[in-house]
C-alpha cells in the first residue's frame, strides 16, 4: 500500500522465462497484489511463475496471481485481461510494466507520486525528455518512437505527451472504470488508451526516465509496426473526435461525475 492507495502491478509477460523471476523479485514492497499475464507462452515462463507460487514463505510470492491466455492474443489483450482482475480486486492505482526486465523497479515511485497528489489519473514513463535519457536507445527505436509521438498527440488530444510507445504506465481506479476496456490489442495499445482517456477529460502526465535495454529481444517488427499503427492512429483520431464531441453517453457521464457541460 501507497500512501493509503493499493497498488496492483500488472506484468505482461511472453516467453521470458529469463527475465521473470527478476521482474516480480525486485517489485517495490508498496505493491500489493501482483498480476502475471502469461500470453500464450511458448517457453517455460508459467511454469516458473507457478514454482514461485508454491513457495508460500515468500511474502512477494504471495501477492502473485497467474492470468493464462492459452493462445497469444496481443499485449492489449493482456493488460485487458490483467486490468480487470485489478478491478476486481479494487486495486487503487494500477501499474503496468512488462516481464522482460527493461523497466526500473525503482521508477515506480515516481508514477504513483502524481496520481496520489491528485495531479494526475494516468501516468507514463518519458524517455525522450533529455538526451542523456534516450542513451540507450536504439537509433531506429528512437526515429519511430519520435514519428509516432507525434502522431499520438494529434489522435490522443495529449499535445504535452512524449515517448508514445513507453509501456510503464500507472492509471487510478476510476479511470480504468470509466473507459471502454475494449482498447486496441496490439502494440499500438498504449496510442489507444490515451485517446479513450482524453475523451473523459483525464489528466495524463508525463513521467522522466532513462531508457533501459538488457539481453531482452523486441517482439516488434518496425517497419510493419510504425505503417500499421500509423492507420490505427487515423481511425482512433476520427474515433475520438466523434465520441468525444458527439457522444450522448460521454456528455451524460461528464455532466454527473465532473460537472462537465458541453
Amino acid at each position: 500500500m501507497y500512501e493509503e492507495n493499493k497498488i496492483g502491478v500488472v506484468i505482461l509477460a511472453y516467453d521470458v522465462e529469463s527475465f521473470i523471476r527478476g521482474v516480480i523479485e525486485g517489485l517495490p514492497c508498496f505493491v500489493d497484489k501482483i498480476y502475471v499475464v502469461d500470453d500464450g507462452s511458448k517457453d517455460k515462463t508459467t511454469e516458473i511463475v507457478r514454482g514461485l507460487m508454491a513457495d508460500v514463505s515468500n511474502a512477494t510470492y504471495n501477492k502473485v496471481t497467474l492470468l493464462n491466455h492459452a493462445v497469444n492474443r496481443g499485449p492489449g489483450a493482456g493488460l485487458q485481461t490483467g486490468y480487470k482482475a485489478a478491478l476486481q480486486d479494487e486495486m487503487d492505482i494500477i501499474v503496468k510494466v512488462d516481464g522482460d526486465g527493461q523497466m526500473r523497479p525503482e521508477d515506480m515511485e515516481n508514477l504513483i507520486i502524481p496520481i496520489v497528489e491528485k495531479r494526475a489519473d494516468y501516468t507514463k514513463g518519458n524517455r525522450l525528455y533529455n538526451h542523456a535519457y534516450q542513451a540507450d536507445m536504439p537509433r531506429f527505436r528512437l526515429f519511430g518512437n519520435r514519428i509516432l509521438t507525434g502522431l499520438t498527440r494529434i489522435e490522443s488530444g495529449y499535445w504535452h505527451i512524449s515517448d508514445s510507445q513507453n509501456g510503464y504506465t500507472a492509471i487510478t481506479q476510476k479511470a480504468l472504470k470509466t473507459i471502454d476496456l475494449n482498447f486496441y490489442k496490439y502494440y499500438g495499445y498504449l496510442n489507444d488508451i490515451l485517446a479513450h482517456l482524453n475523451i473523459y477529460n483525464f489528466k495524463a502526465l508525463d513521467v522522466p526516465m532513462a531508457a533501459r535495454y538488457g539481453k531482452e529481444k523486441s517482439k516488434i517488427k518496425y517497419r510493419k509496426f510504425i505503417f500499421k499503427v500509423s492507420l490505427r492512429l487515423l481511425r482512433t483520431f476520427l474515433w475520438r473526435l466523434k465520441t468525444k464531441y458527439l457522444s450522448k453517453t460521454r456528455k451524460q457521464y461528464l455532466i454527473k461525475s465532473q460537472g462537465f457541460k458541453n
